[in-house]
Parts: C-alpha cells; sequence; structure tokens
C-alpha cells in the first residue's frame, strides 16, 4: 500500500479544519433562532473548542499528518480565513463581527489551544514509540 500524496495529507486535514469551521457556524446559526446575541456569542465560545477538540481528536487518533502546532495553526487559518472571506462579507454583509473579542476573538484563540492541547495529549511519547 503507498502513502498518501502530499495533497491528500492536506485534503484530509483542510476537511477536518472545514467540519470545524462548519460545526462553528451551526451553534451561531442554531442559537440565533432561540437566544439573544450576546448568549449567542457565548454559546459560540464554549462550543468551538468543544467541536474542534473532537475534531482533532478524530485527526490524531487516525491521521496525525502534522506535529500539534502545525494542525492547530491550520485549523486557524481555515476558520479565519473563511470567516475573513465568505462569513462577513457573503453572508454577515458586514466585517463588524471582527469587533467582538467573544465573537471572534476568544473562539479563536480557544479553538487553537483546544486543537493544539488535543495534539500535545495524544503524541507519542518517546517512551511508547521505543516500545
Amino acid at each position: 500500500m503507498t502513502s498518501p500524496s502530499r495533497i491528500s495529507k492536506g485534503a484530509v486535514i483542510v476537511a477536518h479544519a472545514l467540519a470545524g469551521w462548519a460545526h462553528c457556524g451551526l451553534l451561531i446559526d442554531v442559537s440565533r433562532q432561540f437566544l439573544p446575541m450576546p448568549k449567542t456569542l457565548i454559546v459560540h465560545a464554549i462550543g468551538a473548542p468543544l467541536g474542534f477538540w473532537a475534531i482533532a481528536f478524530l485527526y490524531f487518533r487516525k491521521f496525525a499528518y502534522t506535529n500539534p502546532s502545525q494542525t492547530a495553526m491550520i485549523f486557524l487559518a481555515v476558520v479565519v480565513s473563511l470567516d475573513l472571506f465568505l462569513v462577513a462579507p457573503v453572508f454577515e454583509k458586514s466585517y463588524a463581527m471582527f469587533a467582538s473579542p467573544l465573537g471572534t476573538w476568544v473562539p479563536f484563540g480557544l479553538i487553537f489551544v483546544a486543537t493544539y492541547l488535543t495534539g500535545r495529549f495524544m503524541a507519542p511519547t518517546k517512551a511508547q514509540i521505543g516500545s
């Protein structure tokens, strides 16, 4: 069996990041229908890192093509890019979301931390590699 190409590996990690971004979008969309915006942002700030923890867990368990910091940076870059170039201009028709720490910056930071720590926790230690 041949090993996956760089393109295949890239597609796998981007697909995981897209799943996390979609999770965040669903959190916001569904919460908006039932809660006022301040509470929706709290749900998002809590749910975003939890969703990315689960996705990172699956990614590191099955693939782990990148180290924890690379994975966290890629996941975050995908989320920020989609928010910047799709969500704000197309869906929200405003960049006001970036003025809200709770709406963007806190979840961005927590997504990075959750992904990084999940990878660090799941990374095999030198003792495990040698056994």
